[in-house]
C-alpha cells in the first residue's frame, strides 16, 4: 500500500505540472516569429455558451515569457544598463534603475515597446534589444501504467506509440485499449483522445498515431474507462487519473 501511494503521489506532481492553469507549454504550442492570427477553435457540443470556453486560437503566435526564462538586455548608446535578467517565480524582471516589471506571457516585441517606454522615464529616446538567452525546454509527460512514468523532453517529432516506448513501455496491467491524451485548448479546458495503442500495435497500423505537442499528457490505464468527453474542464482531470485509489 505504502509504494502503491508513492505512486499516486508521484503521478500526481506530473497532472499538477501537466493541467495547471497557466502551462507554459500550452503558450507555446505552434509558436513561431510569424504575426499571430486568429483561427476559429473546435468547440464541443452543446457547451458553445459556457464562460472560459475556448472559442479562439492562434495560429503561428509568437513566443511567451515563462517563469525562468533568460533575457540579454543590450543597451548600444547606455552600455551602463546592459544586463541579464531572469523571470522569476512570480513573472518579475529586476532590472537597472528601475527596479521590478512584470514581464510573464509577454512576447519579446511586447517587451521591448514596454522596456523603451519604461526606461523613456530616466534615459532619453532609449534604444535597446532584448534576446532569448534561455528558456523552458519543450516537454511530455507520460503516467499510469508505464515502466518509468515521468516528464520527458519533447525532442523532435513524437507519437503517443513512441513516448509509451520512451517512460519504459507498457505494463502487464495496462489497459492499452484505453490510452488518453490530454491536451489543453485553453485556461479552462482540456481536450480528451481516446487511443486504442493495442489494435494499432495488433495491425502494424500507426496511421492513427498522435503527434505530441508541448505540454501534451499520456495517460494509460489499468481499467477500462466510462464514458469519456472529448472535451472536460481541467479541475475534472483527477478524476480520470484517480478512479482507481491511486
Amino acid at each position: 500500500m505504502k509504494g502503491k501511494n508513492l505512486w499516486w503521489m508521484g503521478n500526481a506532481v506530473f497532472l499538477m505540472v501537466a493541467v495547471s492553469p497557466v502551462v507554459c507549454q500550452e503558450q507555446q504550442r505552434g509558436a513561431s516569429p510569424e504575426s499571430a492570427e486568429l483561427a476559429p477553435a473546435t468547440v464541443p457540443a452543446g457547451q458553445q455558451s459556457e464562460p472560459g470556453q475556448p472559442r479562439l486560437q492562434r495560429r503561428n503566435p509568437r513566443y511567451r515569457l515563462c517563469k525562468g526564462d533568460i533575457l540579454d538586455l543590450h543597451f548600444p548608446f547606455t552600455p551602463e544598463f546592459n544586463q541579464t535578467v531572469t523571470v522569476q517565480p512570480d513573472g518579475y524582471i529586476t532590472l537597472h534603475g528601475l527596479g521590478d516589471l512584470h514581464v510573464e506571457g509577454k512576447t519579446l516585441p511586447e517587451l521591448t515597446e514596454t522596456l523603451r517606454v519604461a526606461y523613456s522615464k530616466i534615459l532619453h529616446d532609449p534604444t535597446l534589444t532584448v534576446d532569448l538567452k534561455d528558456f523552458e525546454k519543450p516537454y511530455f509527460i507520460v503516467t499510469g501504467e508505464v515502466g518509468h512514468p515521468g516528464k520527458f523532453d519533447l525532442r523532435g517529432d513524437t507519437t503517443v506509440t513512441q513516448a509509451v516506448a520512451v517512460a519504459g513501455g507498457l505494463t502487464s496491467s495496462a489497459k492499452h485499449s484505453q490510452v488518453l491524451l490530454f491536451r489543453g485548448v485553453s485556461d479552462n479546458w482540456v481536450e480528451v483522445k481516446k487511443l486504442d495503442l493495442k489494435r494499432m500495435l495488433q495491425a502494424r497500423n500507426l496511421a492513427e498515431d498522435v503527434h505530441l505537442q508541448p505540454g501534451d499528457l499520456v495517460f494509460v490505464p489499468k481499467n477500462t474507462l466510462s464514458k469519456i468527453s472529448p472535451f472536460i474542464p481541467r479541475p475534472s482531470v483527477g478524476a480520470y487519473l484517480n478512479p482507481y485509489g491511486w
